[in-house]
């Protein structure tokens, strides 16, 4: 069995490392990493594995964020997450919120998005893909909340907003919160509804986020994202 390995010499890429060391040795992330670690060895499954946990920031390092898009929780069935907000990898079936996530793209930019729900490419060019909580118990949504996941992550937005002229896709209420930090100011903040079946007619079909960013990216000398 792959059992999580957290302790205070956190697995993560180097740059997130330097500019998160301060959490590491707070209480909060002790205990979380108590809590986590329990619920691996306690033969439960929980999403995603072991590996995966920081794979957003391992596939997109603080220096080459150019987009922060934030979920809330990793999906909770089998075979579905892998550490980056709404993606899946093939050949598991793409959710409802990313198919509406790329209906939206091919009715922005003209064109038709991928094929399947692997957003790796998008981290790889930049975006970070960041769900509030890293780590979810099996059929149970927000199994995790609470245990300090959203302290860290909230730290993560705090590193992110140190630098100018980044694009934050906000969609829904709990993303908008989780991002009130961010300084409008000096970064495009975009906000709408959820992509989620239950809300993309009242405002996330139409709202133009992808074309927005790449033209707010290209203004600031910064290479588009190939949605």
């Amino acid at each position: 069995m792959n059992i999580i390995k957290i302790d205070m010499d956190v697995k993560i890429e180097q740059s997130w490392k330097a500019a998160l060391s301060a959490e590491f040795d707070r209480e909060y992330f002790r205990a979380l990493t108590d809590f986590v670690r329990a619920e691996y060895l306690s033969g439960r499954a929980v999403y995603p594995a072991p590996k995966n946990i920081f794979n957003a920031f391992n596939l997109c390092p603080l220096d080459n964020v150019k987009v922060v898009i934030i979920g809330q929780d990793p999906y909770h069935e089998p075979g579905q997450a892998h550490g980056l907000c709404f993606s899946v990898l093939p050949p598991t079936p793409i959710p409802p919120s990313l198919v509406n996530i790329y209906r939206e793209i091919e009715n922005d930019l003209g064109r038709k998005s991928v094929t399947n729900g692997d957003l790796t490419h998008w981290a790889e060019q930049g975006v970070l893909l960041l769900n509030s909580t890293l780590t979810v118990r099996a059929h149970a949504a927000a199994s995790h909340a609470g245990h300090g996941w959203e302290t860290f992550t909230d730290a993560v937005i705090r590193a992110c907003s140190t630098r100018d002229n980044i694009v934050y896709m906000l969609w829904g209420a709990y993303a908008q919160r989780k991002a009130e930090i961010v300084d409008p100011a000096r970064n495009l903040v975009l906000k709408s509804v959820h992509p989620s079946p239950l809300s993309a007619s009242r405002g996330f079909f139409g709202n133009h986020h992808f074309s927005r960013a790449n033209e707010y990216l290209i203004a600031h000398g910064k290479t588009p994202v190939e949605w």
